[in-house]
């Protein structure tokens, strides 16, 4: 997202200079995308969806950022959103008995409330600024987990303002750069939930606020008819992945899961910051 904000331009799409779209076929009343450096950052962006779908939270946070080299950051959001929600269908069944009811009815009012802000924020924020807050947040709590006193502490405390506090920032996140996991993780992963329902649960928590993203995506024009034609040509490619996700989650020990969703949540952040203070410096 540029400083101006998220209001639709008619026309925009990847050639900055110009108001016209660049690298379309049009086909009939559909329109994709032909660059090549877009599916050379597309491809991976999917895979990396695919595995955070499947139950590596974190891993997705790596999709938006790929595309954005392409593409304006939420003309990319607005590409994998219906990707990740076809994605969201197939995990739903696949974690149906494995989600934590107490966490998601903590975490999931403040959400909707954070995407509602979102919206409402959309013209005025910068999304370099976003990155940078959640990014260093997040390095934060990941080293803090690693080198802080170990403290017991008692697991079935409910902690609700904590919990409504990173469900809001992470529909805040999600719906303005798709940076959305770190808070929920960060609050999940105190939990000490077993791993798969540390996976069903957070698949639940995204899938509900993807959903709830549509209707500010609608609002703001951030959909087209190349963006859903292109989505729909690189679904196949997520569902398989998607399916390779849960795999992998499955046979994965539960301390390496752990430790490599926290090795994730470090990079990725790290990665959030530069690429925010990079904006912030040439905006």
């Amino acid at each position: 997202m540029r400083k101006q904000g998220w209001r639709n331009r008619p026309g925009h799409g990847f050639d900055f200079k110009q108001r016209r779209p660049a690298h379309l076929v049009v086909q009939g009343p559909v329109t994709i995308i032909t660059d090549p450096l877009f599916y050379a950052l597309a491809i991976p962006a999917v895979v990396a969806l695919g595995l955070s779908k499947g139950g590596f939270a974190g891993a997705g946070q790596m999709a938006t950022p790929m595309l954005a080299l392409a593409m304006p950051p939420l003309e990319a959001a607005a590409i994998l959103l219906p990707i990740m929600m076809a994605q969201d269908a197939a995990a739903l069944w696949v974690y149906r008995k494995d989600w934590n009811r107490v966490l998601l009815a903590t975490t999931l009012p403040g959400a909707l409330a954070g995407v509602g802000a979102a919206w409402l924020l959309a013209a005025h924020i910068s999304d370099a600024a976003v990155r940078v807050f959640i990014g260093v947040t997040t390095i934060a709590f990941v080293l803090y987990h690693w080198l802080g006193p170990r403290v017991a502490r008692d697991d079935d405390a409910p902690a609700v303002g904590l919990g409504v506090l990173a469900g809001a920032m992470s529909g805040f996140t999600s719906t303005l750069c798709q940076a959305g996991g770190p808070p929920i993780q960060m609050y999940a992963l105190s939990r000490r939930l077993p791993k798969m329902n540390f996976a069903g649960t957070i698949t639940y928590f995204f899938a509900s606020v993807n959903a709830f993203k549509v209707i500010p995506y609608v609002a703001l024009g951030q959909f087209s008819t190349k963006g859903l034609g292109t989505s729909l040509l690189l679904l196949p490619l997520a569902m398989l992945t998607n399916m390779f996700g849960f795999w992998v989650v499955r046979i994965t020990p539960q301390e390496v899961f752990y430790k490599v969703t926290m090795v994730l949540m470090f990079v990725i952040s790290v990665e959030l910051v530069r690429s925010g203070m990079t904006g912030m410096l040439h905006g």
